[in-house]
């Protein structure tokens, strides 16, 4: 009799305890945490929006389409068959399929659309459900929403360029703006020899006229970084007679002829592969001003702070992605006769990551408020919004890396096979700690606004004070974080570890506020008081983990 339960010729094609797809769930409605926030912050008017928004995240086709955006990556065309200079990048047709979604739902300009109160908010949570679909395509999409308030300044310009911007119609046809039914624009500010240090450029811009805000020069030089070059413009900086300068460069002219606009390569990247990353030359390039001569940085500054409040949201969105992933693997997949969610170590892992997922979520729809209400006139809002925009930026970025490894490791060696989406997720993970300033250019950042902007510290900690009393370890790990914060000997050196403690005050703050005592609990007594381990799983024993899990683990259901 054979030794083997069925024919040892079967074994090989009978396939068991594999874990189904996650496929054609709603991304929004089975997130408890995102839709509460969205509510608490005031963008609950905005519900169907992202309801539609996140039964498109959760679908079989735009997973698909995200699949093959990354794996059939852009290429670079700089001349056509007759030997004519194109600098065209042609893209998957799924790249373009993305594009269409994205935009059509408002994912870029919600914002700018909806005028009343908590358009931030609600264009928050377009942006963390999109982040989980497809990050190359929310590069554009984060770029078009941080172009408006800088293009507004200019009407010549913004006449033009901000419907064209704001429309929800994706048009990647290379047409002069006039001729378009929607647009797209790109950043292109550092150059080889100085990155972060954008006073180290040496692009020079010639006036053709006279030299203010909305006339034309002609740009000549290089840049090492220019995400997305098939936008139909493009911000950048160039040295004028006065110094940095911020301008706008269309990639066709008005009368239809390309601009001197070059291509010289795409970039190789580690991740983000679905979007195009190159290098640029100007040669003469026609562009506009956007800011008076020698205020470029500044300009480009205002520009970038947005951005970075994207980068936080879009963090915080793809470590949402990761954990559902790994909450849903778990919840299938059995060893030792048991699921795994269901064994101790894994349950460590789980909610560990849930309550890091739920913290960095809390903080960024905290912020998308704060830069709402600022932008409807509230001073206090504006304060702390300038020190906690960058901070938030900073702390979401550094754990993601972290995260998404971890949720990697959850599934085991499946995790790590190019068709699951794993393996994007985590190739993704570091890019936005890069983009818009590396950590040490945002800790620096913060250490800017504590030095010379007293009151934005003040707001920061006035936000903290509404939650006192409701845990002694935020209320102690709060004090001596201000007490820290006065001594200003060396602050560089311990520059991450004070930026550190800011974000984990934050959301100590917001989690005791609003968030179920399980988890509350459990973040204090992990990040703020004692022992921290340095994996995720090190959670001390005694606390509500199957709580932890089944708030985070709706969506995997």
């Amino acid at each position: 009799m054979s030794a083997f339960p069925v024919a040892p010729e079967t074994l090989a094609h009978e396939v068991t305890n594999q874990v189904p797809p996650l496929v054609d769930y709603n991304a929004f409605t089975q997130d408890t945490v995102l839709m509460a926030a969205l509510d608490r912050e005031g963008g609950s008017w905005a519900t169907d929006a992202a309801r539609d928004l996140g039964a498109t995240v959760g679908s079989q086709p735009v997973q698909e389409a995200a699949r093959l955006a990354n794996r059939h990556t852009p290429e670079l065309k700089t001349h056509d068959r007759t030997g004519n200079r194109i600098d065209f990048v042609e893209y998957h047709p799924a790249y373009h399929d993305l594009m269409r979604h994205a935009f059509g739902a408002g994912v870029h300009s919600f914002a700018w659309t909806h005028d009343r109160a908590g358009a931030h908010v609600a264009r928050a949570a377009l942006s963390f459900l999109w982040n989980q679909a497809e990050n190359g395509t929310a590069c554009p999409t984060g770029m078009n929403y941080s172009a408006i308030p800088l293009l507004a300044k200019t009407p010549s310009i913004a006449r033009d360029w901000v419907p064209a911007l704001n429309a929800t119609h994706y048009d990647s046809r290379p047409l002069p703006i006039a001729q378009k039914t929607g647009a797209t624009i790109g950043m292109t500010l550092t150059e080889k020899q100085g990155g972060s240090d954008l006073r180290a450029n040496t692009t020079r811009a010639q006036a053709l006229g006279r030299a203010e805000p909305g006339e034309p020069y002609e740009l000549t030089g290089h840049k090492w970084f220019c995400s997305a070059p098939m936008c139909d413009a493009f911000y950048t900086l160039a040295y004028a007679d006065n110094g940095p300068t911020c301008f706008l460069v269309p990639r066709s002219l008005p009368d239809g002829r390309r601009n001197r606009f070059f291509i010289q390569r795409l970039k190789d990247k580690l991740g983000n592969r679905s979007n195009a990353s190159s290098e640029v030359e100007f040669d003469r390039t026609l562009a506009w001003a956007l800011c008076e001569e020698g205020r470029g940085i500044p300009a480009a500054v205002e520009m970038i702070h947005l951005t970075r409040l994207d980068f936080a949201i879009g963090s915080a969105g793809l470590m949402r992605q990761a954990l559902t992933q790994a909450l849903h693997h778990t919840a299938h997949r059995r060893a030792f006769q048991r699921t795994l969610v269901d064994q101790p170590l894994m349950r460590n892992v789980l909610a560990d990551l849930a309550i890091e997922s739920e913290a960095h979520t809390v903080l960024a729809f905290r912020l998308a408020r704060a830069c709402d209400a600022a932008r409807r006139g509230d001073a206090e809002a504006a304060l702390f919004e300038r020190i906690a925009t960058p901070v938030a930026k900073y702390w979401a970025c550094k754990r993601a890396a972290p995260f998404v490894h971890e949720a990697l490791e959850c599934h085991g060696g499946n995790g790590f096979v190019e068709e699951h989406v794993m393996p994007r997720l985590y190739r993704e993970a570091p890019l936005n700690g890069i983009w818009e300033g590396s950590g040490n250019v945002i800790v620096l950042d913060v250490l800017r606004a504590i030095r010379r902007d007293r009151p934005a510290l003040a707001a920061l900690f006035g936000d903290l004070r509404r939650a006192r009393g409701g845990d002694r370890r935020l209320d102690a790990f709060a004090d001596r974080l201000e007490t820290d914060l006065g001594d200003t000997n060396d602050m560089e050196t311990r520059g991450r570890a004070l930026v550190e403690r800011l974000a984990l005050s934050l959301q100590g703050a917001l989690l005791v506020q609003h968030a179920p005592h399980a988890v509350a609990d459990t973040f204090c007594a992990s990040r703020l008081d004692g022992y921290w381990g340095h994996a995720f799983g090190t959670l001390p024993s005694g606390f509500d983990l199957r709580t932890i899990i089944d708030r985070a683990r709706v969506a995997a259901s």
